[in-house]
C-alpha cells in the first residue's frame, strides 16, 4: 500500500500510461464493434431516409406542378369550348330569328296577295252585278221607250227623262 501513497494522477508514470493506453484501445475496439457500427449504420440509414424523403417531396412538387399545368390547360380548353358553344348558340339564334322574319314576310306577302285577289274577285263580282243591273235597266228602258215611241217624239223624250230620274243607282 505504500505504493499507493506515492500515486499521483498529475504526474503519471510510464506503466500507468501504458496500461491506460492498452485499456483505452481495447475499450475503443470493443465499443467500435458493438456501438459505433450500429450507430454509423443508423446514421447512414437516417441520412438515406431523409434523402429519400427529400427526393419524394421534390417528385411530389414536380407532379403538383404538372397537375397544375394540366389543370390550367383544361381550364383554357373549357373556356375555349364555352366560347365556341356560345358563338354557335348565337349563330343559331340569329339564324332562327332571320328565318322567322323571312317566313313572316312571306306569310304577310301571301296574306296581302290573297286579300288583293279576294278584293279583285269581289270587285269583279260587283262590276258584273252592276253590268247586269245596268243591262236589265237598259232593257226595261228600251222596252218602255219602244212602247212610248208609238205615241210621239216629245212624249217619248219626256218619258225617258222621267225614267232616268226614277232609276236609283245603289
Amino acid at each position: 500500500m505504500l505504493f499507493l501513497l506515492d500515486f499521483s494522477p498529475i504526474k503519471p508514470d510510464l506503466g500507468l500510461i501504458l496500461w491506460s493506453t492498452i485499456i483505452f484501445l481495447l475499450f475503443w475496439g470493443l465499443i467500435g464493434k458493438t456501438a459505433f457500427g450500429p450507430i454509423k449504420d443508423a446514421l447512414k440509414k437516417r441520412e438515406s431516409d431523409i434523402q429519400d424523403a427529400l427526393d419524394e417531396a421534390k417528385k411530389a412538387r414536380q407532379e403538383m406542378a404538372n397537375l397544375k399545368a394540366e389543370n390550367e390547360e383544361l381550364l383554357a380548353q373549357a373556356r375555349e369550348e364555352r366560347t365556341k358553344i356560345l358563338k354557335e348558340a348565337k349563330e343559331i339564334k340569329e339564324g332562327i330569328i332571320t328565318e322567322a322574319r323571312v317566313k313572316a314576310k312571306e306569310d304577310a306577302k301571301k296574306i296581302v296577295i290573297d286579300a288583293k285577289e279576294q278584293i279583285e274577285n269581289q270587285k269583279m263580282a260587283a262590276m258584273i252585278e252592276i253590268k247586269n243591273s245596268v243591262g236589265t235597266m237598259a232593257l226595261e228602258i228600251a222596252e218602255k221607250v219602244i212602247k212610248k215611241e208609238l205615241q210621239g217624239n216629245a212624249a217619248q223624250e219626256q218619258f225617258v227623262n222621267t225614267l232616268v230620274k226614277d232609276i236609283k243607282l245603289n
